[in-house]
Formats: structure tokens, sequence, C-alpha cells
């Protein structure tokens, strides 16, 4: 018997990514001629079920990076598509599409004396009036121009992954991961102009959630008590974390002033948790 299919990711030449189904159990997740992963419908247990000769990294990567935060959501978990890194023991993110360089900037920050939380899927856990930054793989995916602007050369990389051409690097001394989880102070949308400096623009309230919206990760959209449940710590972050629209240049040999600003700018915002 076929399994009713509910929801479908697409790469941007419309090529299906991942198929969702409903099970007797739960869900089932199949990433097309890699692997199929079963979910509990509490998101607590997870089955993987490789295509034979896909490689133990990248069942691992899929797992780590795409499945386990869905299934967190379920568990009523809330997990962003976004980077993070401490500045002073404070978390700040940066959200934003797939090439905007949330990874980048993490590489960045983690190889010039700060340590990064997580390259994605950003777990946010509620405490004392604000949200804290859990700590996620210490790993970051680079493409290769970022790896060769701000990685050196002796940093081990993990095995590759099938689907992907960026390079995983681990985290060692020079790309320093921080292992504690941190308040959330603010939040940094990625934008997509080009410009020749630096500015922060607060997004209002309203434009935040619907950011966020776009930028989480959620298992069912169609499950009633779950939506709530989403739409409900969505809006609470939204009042609990301030939000800019974050532009800069992008251009390898600006970052460090491109750091500066965030840093400076990240230090003079109160923390709404405290």
């Amino acid at each position: 018997m076929s399994l009713p299919q509910f929801h479908v990711l697409r790469l941007p030449d419309g090529t299906e990514w991942a198929q969702f189904y409903r099970s007797a159990q739960g869900y089932l997740l199949r990433f097309p001629g890699l692997a199929d992963f079963d979910i509990t419908l509490d998101g607590k247990n997870i089955s993987i079920w490789g295509v034979p000769g896909v490689s133990a990294p990248t069942l691992d990567h899929l797992y780590l990076n795409q499945v386990l935060p869905l299934a967190l959501s379920r568990q009523f978990k809330l997990v962003l598509h976004a980077s993070a890194v401490e500045i002073d023991e404070f978390a700040v993110a940066f959200l934003g599409e797939s090439g905007r360089g949330k990874s980048t900037l993490a590489a960045a920050f983690a190889t010039s004396g700060y340590r990064f939380l997580t390259d994605d899927g950003l777990q946010l856990e509620m405490h004392k009036g604000g949200y804290q930054a859990q700590p996620s793989h210490p790993s970051i995916r680079l493409w290769d121009d970022s790896c060769a602007a701000l990685i050196p050369e002796s940093t081990v990389a993990a095995p590759p992954i099938a689907y992907s051409g960026k390079a995983r690097l681990l985290a060692d001394e020079r790309v320093s991961h921080c292992t504690t989880a941190r308040a959330l102070k603010v939040m940094y949308v990625l934008g997509t102009a080009t410009v020749p400096d630096v500015s922060f623009n607060p997004i209002p309230a309203q434009s935040v959630l619907m950011t966020l919206v776009q930028n989480c990760f959620l298992l069912d959209m169609e499950e009633a008590q779950l939506l709530r449940q989403h739409f409900s710590q969505l809006a609470e972050l939204t009042r609990s974390v301030r939000c800019f629209q974050l532009e800069y240049p992008r251009d390898f040999a600006e970052l460090p002033h491109v750091m500066e600003a965030v840093a400076r700018h990240a230090r003079q915002l109160p923390h709404q948790g405290s």
C-alpha cells in the first residue's frame, strides 16, 4: 500500500529533493537516490534506510542537517535555518536563504577570535524571558572560495558527502566552536543588495514574524496543534529578540570590517531577556 504524500521540497532546477509521507507510525521522509528516514509521530525516534552504495558520512549529514531539525519540530522545538556565533557570551544569529552568506560569516568569526555555535539548524530554547541558542555539530560547510579565503589549509575536513560540492570543515583550535548554550541577543537577516558599506536596518515586528516563518524547520505544516505551538513560539521570539536587516559588501577583503561592525552593533544593544 502506498503512503500518502503531503509535501515535496524541490531544488532550484525543479528536481525533487525531499518527499514527505505519512505512515502508520508517523512520517517517512525520502531523499530520492539517497535514503529514507522513518520518524515517529512524537519525533523522538528515527530509523535510517540508506540506498546501497550511499556513504555513511552522507547519511550522517542528511540526519544531522535535514532530518533531525524536522524531527525536533515534532517535539515542539524551535529550529531556524540560521548560523550563530558567540559575541561577549551572547549568541548572534544570521538568517537568510541559501547562498546569502550565513556559513561564510560564521566561519569568518570562528577564525577571528570568536566561536561559532552552529553553521545551520539553530535550535532555540526559551529561558528566563528570552531564548538560548543551543550549540550543534562542530562543523561548517563552505564553498571552495570561502574555504580558500578563510580556512587554514591544515584544518581537518570531514569526509565528502554525495549530494553537495561544499567542503565540511571540523572545528579545531583555529575554527573555534562554542559548546555552551548562549542567550540569543539579536538576529540579522542577510540582505541581497550590492552595497559599499555595512548597514543595519530595524525590521518591523510583522515582517520579522514572516521572515521567521520562512526560515524555520517544520515537519508537518498541516498538524493543527503543532502549528499553534509553532506560531506561538515565533511570536514570542519576535517580541523577545530584536531583528535587523544586515547589508554588507560581498567581498572577502571586507570581512574584517563587517565583523567589527556587527560586533560593535550587537554589543550596543540591550539584552531583552535579562
